[in-house]
């Protein structure tokens, strides 16, 4: 399996005025994702609220997210949350059977925050010892209960096993992220950065891809940002830089923001109602703060998706 690089958006889960999974909206937010120009698909992830799934909504997610893209990009997805390795082994080998493209485990539910290396080592190889080998493996670094940062010991152990494909890196450590790309040069392992500050120079470093929240925001500027990050000059940094400060919108009230802007502005069927957050604290503030950043979005995606046809005095960025 050869993951292409690009942006992997981490999927929202949309749920319908019941609460239950709307599988109608889920095809929808597919079809934008795809149609934005994204390079693959993370289904049942923490964006997805994959802890507060039930296995057969898990299942049923995974299921129409393969359905809905129909081989158009790759699908992969996590989706094991309890504690005890059996009941793991049972959730991955369940997902496995959607007809994903990878995947991809989580790397604090292989060790409780307190325990070292060494058994967390013991338990990725117990759960590979019980998931078909055949299928492609990943990492993602979820920060929910803890972060669990790979060591670059461990990695190098997984990435020797030739099982490994796929990693979501949520260090945001430009200097870790260095260590970790020349760990895994010429390994089918391909790293994909979460952080939007050290995006662009983790790119130009062999990053892959992009893959965190704000694709589910402005995908195009990112697919952007990577199909260009080795060019000269300041156009790219300065795309890099809007990024980084646009980014700072996952910490006001995500998901329900995201979801409010796919329905407010990219006119998705699905509603803000999300089982992580209230969907009433979307204040009128925060409202108001998503249309701001919705109305900057289009400048820079004319700016650098339309440039040939806005001439230099009317850069809208600088208007």
């Amino acid at each position: 399996m050869n993951f292409p690089g690009g942006v992997w958006p981490v999927m929202l889960t949309p749920y319908n005025e019941a609460g239950k999974v709307d599988d109608e909206a889920l095809s929808g937010l597919v079809n934008w994702y795809i149609e934005n120009g994204v390079n693959g698909l993370f289904a049942v992830c923490q964006s997805s609220e994959m802890f507060f799934l039930d296995l057969e909504e898990r299942i049923q997610v995974a299921k129409a997210v393969v359905k809905a893209a129909g081989g158009r990009v790759p699908v992969i997805a996590s989706g094991h949350v309890s504690d005890s390795l059996e009941e793991q082994i049972h959730e991955l080998n369940e997902m496995a059977k959607t007809g994903i493209d990878a995947l991809i485990l989580i790397t604090n539910r292989l060790a409780a925050e307190d325990e070292d290396d060494e058994i967390w080592l013991n338990n990725c190889n117990r759960l590979m010892e019980g998931i078909d080998s055949e299928i492609p493996l990943g990492f993602y670094e979820c920060p929910y209960p803890y972060k669990r940062l790979l060591s670059l010991e461990n990695m190098k152990k997984c990435v020797e096993t030739g099982r490994f494909y796929f990693i979501k890196d949520t260090c945001c450590d430009i200097e870790r992220i260095k260590e970790r790309l020349e760990a895994v040069k010429g390994s089918k392992l391909k790293l994909y950065n979460a952080n939007t500050t050290t995006l662009l120079e983790s790119l130009q470093l062999g990053a892959a891809g992009y893959s965190g929240v704000m694709a589910n925001f402005h995908p195009r500027l990112y697919t952007y940002l990577c199909d260009h990050s080795r060019e000269e000059g300041d156009k790219v940094a300065m795309l890099q830089e809007f990024l980084t400060l646009a980014s700072f919108i996952e910490r006001q009230c995500y998901p329900v923001n995201a979801k409010y802007y796919l329905q407010e502005f990219e006119r998705l069927g699905m509603s803000t109602i999300s089982r992580t957050k209230d969907h009433e604290l979307l204040t009128n503030t925060y409202k108001a703060e998503v249309h701001m950043l919705e109305s900057i979005t289009r400048r820079y995606e004319q700016k650098y998706l339309e440039a040939d046809q806005i001439p230099a005095q009317q850069d809208p960025c600088r208007q």
